[in-house]
């Protein structure tokens, strides 16, 4: 048996954790008196320009065109 905390955002029960669950598993939901504070914020974070601070404009530079000289370079003038 294994135990995952989450919480209910009204509509459905989130899990707060990766789980693994495979089709017709059986589960167990209990209701807890305590709430969680709500994370709706932090979940809906958008990825988009989270690595940023490690981009080197030197190396994106370089990769204008890299797949165009990469194939020159193996199959000739194209």
């Amino acid at each position: 048996m294994l135990a995952v905390q989450g919480y209910y955002d009204g509509a459905t029960i989130k899990p707060l954790e990766k789980i693994v669950e495979k089709p017709n598993q059986r589960v167990i939901i209990a209701i807890m008196d305590e709430f969680a504070e709500p994370i709706k914020a932090a979940r809906q974070k958008e990825m988009r320009g989270i690595l940023e601070q490690y981009a080197n404009p030197v190396l994106a530079e370089k990769e204008k065109g890299a797949w165009k000289r990469a194939v020159v370079e193996k199959h000739g003038n194209v």
